[in-house]
């Protein structure tokens, strides 16, 4: 083979002078006797994006599979009407008796405040009621049931005799149902029947009171203290807050609401007929509760009365207390009761109702928690019971519903609220329009 067609092997390039072999490209281009392109920054440049480049579009692709399959957040359920309803009007203007103490509200809609210092005072027969609760706590009736029967004692016997002190003329030996020792109580407020009814219940008059001051604890009176179930003794003192609380609790028995609300009964085994001492029952609503008249008292009424609202009655409660004629005691107490029915006589005629929600009304919405709003309506009306100036609250929950994802118009997905406590009305909510999971564009950009 000639010279000139041998493949000659080609000596290795020189080393650098830093004592590095040649880069790739140099070696190339002395291997092919072609000079590498000078370095410029747009050379590396193009270089760097042709190796970045599918690095990055890999990331992007891995991040948007995960923001994809990522747990969405757990969507939330916002009122977006108004918080609260205001009756119009101005704020209502009470009568309140301008001396002593009072307290009223309308039960399950709301206070109507007090007037006077709320300090502790005497608050005569009206402990009765105090009395009653605690006796039918522990030894409920149904209805119209009359409960066991229960022997007078010689001590019930002997104290009614007694001319210092209202009391029933019962004699030893007799018997009497529960209710009937209650209508005793509460109709003719005697003072022996209190005493034998405690001794009934706890065995003696001590453990009695301790039990009557317990719940008084339990009930939140905290300015009352009891020392005696008839109230005959100056030093059981209550307010006229404390004592409505104790109304409300008392007027939840049925038993209990029936006796109050008789203006006078026979019982058998007493001569004559007992009369309730609260004249206002002959006036119209007006269902008790309990009078109370001592020269340290003054005149006492712990009154309820009912005002029929869209179909359904209303109940009222107030007490009044230490209202004072400058004639007789019996004087004072017919001035609590004048003052009482004042309040009560208003309150009847300023009881109204409002429609605060409209079946349909948008009331709120679901927040899907990426920027995604879903409205919800209401779906019956919420008519409110009230009194010019009232101002109830507007609440909106999940109602022990799990808030959805996604679902259809028409889905019922929580409730609306208005008011609180026992007079709180509700209505469902339900979607107005499809909710449907968030985009996968919201996914994709989604934070946190």
């Amino acid at each position: 083979m000639p010279e000139a067609e041998r493949t000659k092997q080609q000596p290795l390039p020189p080393v650098t002078s830093d004592g590095k072999q040649p880069a790739p490209l140099d070696l190339l281009a002395q291997l092919t006797n072609t000079p590498p392109k000078p370095e410029t920054p747009m050379r590396t440049a193009v270089r760097r994006v042709k190796i970045w480049t599918p690095l990055a579009a890999l990331l992007v692709i891995i991040l948007g599979v995960v923001q994809a399959l990522r747990p969405l957040p757990e969507p939330s359920l916002k009122l977006t009407a108004d918080s609260s309803y205001r009756f119009g009007g101005g704020e209502l203007s009470l009568p309140w008796p301008d001396q002593g103490q009072s307290a009223a509200e309308v039960e399950g809609v709301g206070s109507l405040g007090t007037s006077g210092d709320q300090k502790p005072v005497p608050i005569a027969s009206v402990t009765k009621v105090m009395t009653a609760y605690v006796v039918l706590r522990d030894h409920p009736l149904k209805g119209d049931a009359q409960g066991p029967k229960i022997t007078i004692d010689a001590q019930a016997a002997e104290e009614a005799k007694s001319a210092d002190e209202s009391r029933a003329e019962v004699k030893e030996g007799q018997t009497f149902t529960q209710h009937q020792l209650l209508q005793l109580l509460l109709i003719n407020s005697s003072n022996n029947i209190a005493r034998l009814l405690a001794r009934w219940d706890a065995g003696s008059l001590d453990a009695f009171v301790k039990k009557m001051n317990d719940a008084a604890e339990g009930l939140g009176m905290k300015q009352t203290t009891y020392t005696d179930p008839s109230g005959l003794k100056e030093s059981t003192k209550s307010t006229a807050a404390d004592q409505l609380k104790l109304a409300k609790a008392a007027m939840q028995s049925e038993a209990f609401r029936a006796v109050v609300a008789t203006p006078n009964t026979e019982i058998p085994g007493l001569d004559d007929r007992i009369y309730n001492n609260n004249n206002l029952l002959v006036k119209p609503g007006v269902i008790g509760i309990k009078t109370g008249s001592s020269t340290p008292a003054g005149g006492a009424l712990m009154w309820g009365a009912v005002r029929t609202i869209d179909g359904k009655k209303q109940r009222i409660l107030g007490v009044v207390l230490e209202q004072r004629a400058t004639t007789t005691l019996d004087a004072s107490l017919q001035l609590a009761q004048t003052n009482s029915y004042k309040l009560i006589s208003t309150l009847q005629d300023a009881l109204t109702s409002a429609t605060v929600i409209k079946k349909g009304d948008v009331v709120g919405q679901i927040d899907d928690g990426l920027g995604g709003t879903t409205p919800v309506v209401a779906t019956k009306d919420l008519k409110a019971v009230g009194w010019s100036g009232l101002g109830v609250d507007i609440k909106i929950g999940d109602g022990g519903k799990k808030v959805p994802h996604s679902a259809k118009a028409g889905t019922v997905v929580g409730e609306v609220t208005v008011g609180t406590g026992p007079g709180q009305l509700t209505a469902p909510v339900a979607l107005q329009d499809d909710l449907s999971e968030p985009s996968f564009g919201s996914k994709l950009t989604r934070i946190g």
